[in-house]
């Protein structure tokens, strides 16, 4: 039995080790905003310090792309990009480092600011591995 359950293990590491050998690569669509959450008591939220509300099913994803449940992050404010649902509610959220807040944070408005956002996206989401 415990032979079986080696090669079993062994069988499944052969297995996955190319999809962990590609790398992991974020991405974040175009429509988000910036801001900075804390998640107060599911699914109340703090959208730079104004309530709000998280979706049904929400998904938010950590620096590493790994979706994190809501209730492990309360009172941790942290800096994100987001975006919301048909309904306006908080419905998918990427966690920013807080040297890539500041980056994002100097973006300007208009049209040639929600260009240079969208660069900076691309810059900082295409850069993870």
């Amino acid at each position: 039995m415990n032979r079986c359950i080696r090669f079993l293990l062994v069988c499944f590491a052969l297995a996955t080790a190319p999809a962990f050998a590609q790398g992991l690569e974020r991405s974040a669509p175009k429509d988000v905003v910036l801001g900075r959450i804390a998640v107060t008591a599911p699914p109340q939220i703090t959208v730079d310090g104004k309530p709000d509300r998280l979706s049904p099913g929400a998904r938010i994803r950590d620096l590493n792309n790994m979706l994190v449940l809501s209730a492990s992050i309360v009172d941790k404010p942290m800096p994100v990009v987001y975006r919301r649902d048909a309904a306006g509610l908080v419905h998918e959220v990427w966690q920013l480092t807080e040297d890539e807040y500041r980056k994002l944070g100097g973006a300007g408005s208009g049209a040639d600011g929600a260009r240079r956002f969208a660069e900076l996206l691309t810059l900082i989401f295409g850069g993870r591995r």
